[in-house]
């Protein structure tokens, strides 16, 4: 789903750099344009192609609408590095400030919405709590089949398969090296401090390394002796041929959310109706996970299967071995098509417009999760220059452009665009003691 020509950068395989990028989704590649900005040399490794999983199978949404608070104003940041970075990319990825509504079809759902509109008062978003009436107005329909909606005009889109490619030419153009098809099998330490990488093709020495490895992090961090509450779930999501317009924008609903495409066909997915990956790490974090499991509990499956031992399970290897990001480049798990089957039927009961919508493709995507659903940005104690940059738990598309340059920013010592609180290591270490 996208990569860029990096045959020039693994002609030149360096000995050293200023800092190593793990990981080429969103994050990681967000990370490596800002360091390149200021100037810094930076080697970006990614064990398979760019944007290889879940940052291009994600649904394309780029909203501020129905976040924790907690996150909002890393959110309200990103938002606009992404309005910043679309004219220089040089290419059309499809971005476009379409706005994004939650439909609400009854009034329980309404008042959910009003009081996250409450919630986040302070912040001023341009969010509104719509009637029926105007619900029916955006949708062009008079059948009063909502409720009411949240509805915010700013919130944005784009085809993720086009954008973070994309996002690493420009990257690539500024000087950073990518390379593809090369996996970090280990951080090395002098002293305390990260003096380097040891990769499939060498070692390569550093002063610092961002690990945004996505669903692998936590998998590349038990390696090394350190811990992360973070797991996996799987979600599945298709694509229709061209159909008719609804809107403009993104819309959300219980039974099925949509968004328009630039091929005028629809991205359609069902929010939190995941399948919950049962692998050892699983039974550790359990605890820690039980609320949102409690919360989802009839939307969200949980199954145990030929993955437990799998490649994001309890494994362990050294430097000189092949490790698990060699053995799987990308991870490709097969959707739920009977999920997919009620999805698309939901949708076209939402939307008459969707009526002989036909479906084109499915896919499945692994999300790395976190208990709280916040990311993790932040320094593991006695890992001088290793920052963790992962957990953006099912939205990141959105939110990665502001979570790479607070990466890049701590990395550098500078003062970060947001508070760092919400994003620390050790809220999970305080919610364990309480």
């Amino acid at each position: 789903m996208g990569g860029i020509d990096t045959r020039q950068n693994i002609a030149s395989f360096p000995a050293s750099t200023d800092v190593i990028v793990i990981g080429g989704g969103v994050v990681g590649v967000s990370a490596a344009l800002f360091l390149a900005e200021r100037g810094l040399r930076v080697v970006l490794c990614e064990k398979g192609r760019i944007a290889g999983e879940q940052s291009s199978r994600n649904w394309g949404w780029i909203r501020k609408m129905g976040r924790d608070p907690a996150e909002l104003p890393l959110m309200i940041e990103s938002a606009r590095l992404w309005a910043r970075l679309v004219p220089e990319l040089g290419n059309d990825i499809g971005y476009r400030a379409c706005g994004i509504t939650y439909l609400a079809e009854t009034e329980e759902q309404l008042a959910a919405h009003a009081a996250w509109l409450e919630k986040v008062h302070p912040f001023q978003l341009d969010t509104a709590l719509l009637s029926a009436a105007e619900t029916d107005a955006l949708l062009g329909r008079e059948d009063r089949r909502f409720k009411g909606a949240l509805h915010t005009p700013s919130d944005a889109a784009a085809e993720p398969s086009l954008a973070v490619p994309a996002m690493a030419r420009h990257a690539a153009k500024l000087g950073v090296t990518v390379l593809e098809n090369c996996a970090v099998r280990t951080v090395e330490r002098a002293g305390g401090r990260v003096s380097g990488v040891v990769t499939e093709r060498g070692e390569i020495a550093c002063q610092a390394v961002i690990l945004a490895g996505g669903v692998w992090s936590r998998t590349f961090l038990e390696n090394l002796g350190l811990g992360l509450p973070q797991l996996a779930v799987k979600s599945s999501v298709l694509r229709t041929a061209p159909a008719p317009q609804i809107s403009p924008g993104a819309l959300g609903a219980a039974g099925a959310s949509v968004r328009r495409r630039l091929d005028g066909g629809y991205t359609i997915a069902r929010s939190g109706a995941a399948e919950f990956q049962l692998i050892p790490a699983a039974f550790r974090h359990f605890g820690a996970f039980l609320p949102v499991l409690r919360q989802r509990w009839r939307i969200m499956k949980i199954r145990a299967g030929r993955d437990f031992f799998g490649p994001l399970g309890a494994v362990r290897w050294r430097a000189d071995e092949t490790s698990p990001f060699e053995k799987v480049r990308v991870l490709d798990p097969e959707p739920d098509g009977k999920l997919l089957g009620e999805v698309m039927a939901s949708a076209r009961a939402l939307h008459p417009q969707l009526a002989e919508a036909r479906p084109v493709q499915s896919w499945g995507g692994m999300i790395d999760v976190m208990p709280d659903e916040l990311p993790v940005v932040d320094t593991p104690l006695g890992w001088a220059g290793l920052l963790i940059a992962t957990g953006l738990s099912g939205h990141g598309f959105g939110i990665g452009p502001g979570v790479g340059l607070m990466a890049a920013q701590t990395v550098l010592g500078e003062e970060p665009l947001v508070d760092p609180a919400p994003f620390a290591l050790s809220r999970f270490e305080r919610r364990a003691a309480a």
